[in-house]
């Protein structure tokens, strides 16, 4: 007949009526592809995808899991997927659906066939590495790299303990210096104090007496630090060392001596170490005390 029209592309006609082959919908006189469908099997072929290369990621770390996966279970664990409660259960959209995403996941992932004609499917290795957490990649660089990572692992810790030593040495000799100047205007205004005075203040001071007014308590558990400002005042012959009865017990005492040319040293130590003040938040200032710090002092230190 003249009037008649061919049958589209995937559609079938039956009596006059156009019915559209599976995943098709009929559009006016034309057979289009379901979206939905293409959407729904594109969506499941990525979930496969993952679920295969995360199982391959875990056994190239872990030696946990396997790669090849039998595409009779790929296709039964799609049937629990969310995606699929769309087109209900057992129907033949259901079974198309299923069917186009498996394929889609076969033109990606690895496929062979086994004796028995079972078709598996696996994540290339490549693709996989991908998939592996950091944990793993890291543990794997360092075993791939251990001739390169045990040395300079070790020459960071080695660098990393020269560099804390020369750090604590470089504070311990700053503190020392720091202390020893301390030590020096105190005793030095000490003896200036009872020369002035007619002997009402003693010119010696207990060196223990010292050691605790200028340590903080916590610096006062490093024996070193102490040590190393007795050394100090050890070559300075400007303070004599002795001991002496004090109070029923043996003490040392360190004293100034007064006698020589004090007063350019002691102006030349104003000007530069007057208003020294301690890293530790500790603030000396000898200059110009008053007479009731000056009898605070002697007894606290006497």
């Amino acid at each position: 007949m003249d009037d008649c029209e061919p049958c589209p592309s995937h559609g079938e006609c039956h009596k006059g009526k156009l019915d559209c082959a599976r995943g098709y919908r009929k559009l006016g006189r034309s057979c289009v592809e379901d979206g939905d469908i293409n959407e729904t099997a594109r969506k499941l072929s990525e979930w496969v995808e993952n679920h295969l290369c995360e199982s391959n990621a875990q056994l190239l770390c872990y030696g946990m899991g396997t790669a090849w996966v039998p595409a009779e279970e790929i296709w039964n664990d799609l049937d629990g997927h969310p995606l699929m409660k769309n087109f209900g259960w057992d129907t033949a959209i259901f079974i198309y659906t299923k069917q186009k995403a498996i394929e889609a996941t076969g033109k990606i992932m690895q496929n062979r066939t086994e004796v028995s004609g079972m078709k598996e499917l696996k994540c290339p290795d490549s693709v996989a590495e991908h998939f592996k957490p950091y944990t793993c990649r890291i543990r794997l660089w360092i075993f791939k790299h251990v001739l390169l990572v045990v040395p300079v692992s070790l020459l960071l810790v080695a660098s990393a303990m020269l560099i804390w030593k020369v750090r604590c040495r470089w504070h311990l000799s700053t503190r020392v210096e720091e202390l020893y100047h301390q030590v020096c205007d105190i005793l030095e205004d000490n003896a200036l104090t009872s020369k002035n005075s007619n002997g009402e203040t003693e010119p010696w001071v207990v060196a223990a007496r010292l050691r605790d007014h200028l340590l903080l308590p916590k610096e006062r558990k490093d024996r070193v630090l102490w040590k190393k400002v007795e050394e100090l005042v050890q070559e300075d012959s400007r303070i004599d060392r002795y001991p002496k009865l004090v109070k029923g017990e043996s003490k040392v005492v360190w004293e100034w001596q007064v006698e020589g040319s004090l007063s350019s040293s002691r102006s030349m130590k104003k000007g530069e170490q007057g208003k020294l003040k301690s890293s530790h938040g500790r603030h000396l200032n000898f200059d110009q005390p008053s007479p009731e710090s000056r009898r605070d002092l002697q007894a606290s230190l006497q």
